[in-house]
């Protein structure tokens, strides 16, 4: 699951950081300076790194048994400015949480009566 949660990490931040690039510089030029350069260049990428990061979001919630809600949360990260970074951080802490319980489980117990 450890590499499930480091490729969702790095799209995260790379979608986040697209759409931050495309919201607050490409759409301004476009329609502010008339200079459609940015956006038409910055958003077929980030359309085309937006469903990468989809699939490494779907992956990562069916490994780690996210709830509907869960998936939602994640697959609304891509669409509002800053939110790929507050969910990531909000998964990452849960995966990570996760993945520590998983390796501190206790050792198999004996089903022998202990010696009176």
């Amino acid at each position: 699951m450890n590499a499930a949660l480091t490729r969702y990490k790095v799209m995260a931040y790379i979608v986040g950081v697209g759409l931050l690039i495309l919201v607050f510089i490409g759409v301004p030029l476009q329609y502010g300076a008339g200079l459609p350069q940015v956006a038409e260049i910055v958003g077929p990428i980030h359309g085309f790194l937006y469903i990468v990061y989809l699939l490494a979001a779907l992956d990562l919630a069916r490994r780690a048994r996210f709830t509907l809600l869960q998936m939602i949360a994640m697959v609304a990260a891509g669409f509002l400015p800053f939110l790929a970074f507050i969910v990531e951080r909000k998964v990452a802490k849960r995966v990570e949480t996760q993945m520590e319980a998983a390796t501190n489980l206790p050792a198999t117990t004996s089903t022998t009566a202990p010696d009176a």
